[in-house]
């Protein structure tokens, strides 16, 4: 009942160079020094032996432009169509590992598998950070700090896709100029 979480595409490759995506709504950042991630996967998937014989895996955040590629590689195996070829991506050539980015994702985040947790239904890709490849028009000009607002991210929460809104504030502006107390003191008078 934790929601909304990302969906994002998830994209693989294996040591015979086959190539798949897998839509992934279950993923998130679990340290920041060093920087790392996971994702949940069911053995049963096609992805599934190819993220865990490779090590690799890339996290391509989806936009409300890859909505309907985002849904179709969630309910489509790889091992009946080339989702690449299907839904019009373009595997893009990582930095740091082997395994191929969507190009048309606005940031590609390549991973390297540390450990993988079975944890019943899903297995559980412990990864660590490599590289991130993000599309230079979210950068702002002057300070080069990311600005995902403008990326139309997707999000999603039981059996639904959604458009992101707007931003409502930065980490610790509750606290920049004011206090909640004092904000509910105001208010009183």
């Amino acid at each position: 009942m934790i929601s909304p979480v990302p969906a994002v595409m998830v994209s693989c490759g294996d040591i015979d160079g086959q190539k798949n995506i897998i839509t992934v709504a279950w993923t998130g950042t679990i340290c920041s020094e060093p920087a790392m991630c996971y994702i949940s996967v069911r053995k049963e998937r096609h992805s599934y032996d190819m993220i865990r014989e490779s090590g690799e895996f890339v996290i391509n955040l989806t936009t409300v432009a890859l909505a309907k590629a985002t849904d179709w590689c969630g309910v489509r195996s790889g091992r009946d169509f080339d989702k690449f070829e299907y839904c019009g991506l373009t595997a893009q050539r990582c930095k740091t590992i082997s395994a191929p980015a969507i190009e048309q994702s606005p940031v590609n985040i390549e991973c390297k598998v540390k450990q993988i947790i079975p944890l019943g239904s899903h297995d559980m890709f412990i990864a660590e950070v490599m590289g991130v490849m993000v599309d230079e028009s979210l950068l702002d000009p002057t300070t080069g700090k990311l600005d995902l607002s403008r990326a139309n991210l997707l999000g999603y929460a039981h059996g639904e896709y959604y458009a992101l809104g707007e931003k409502l504030g930065t980490f610790g502006w509750t606290v920049k100029g004011s206090t909640l107390k004092s904000e509910k003191r105001n208010k009183r008078k």
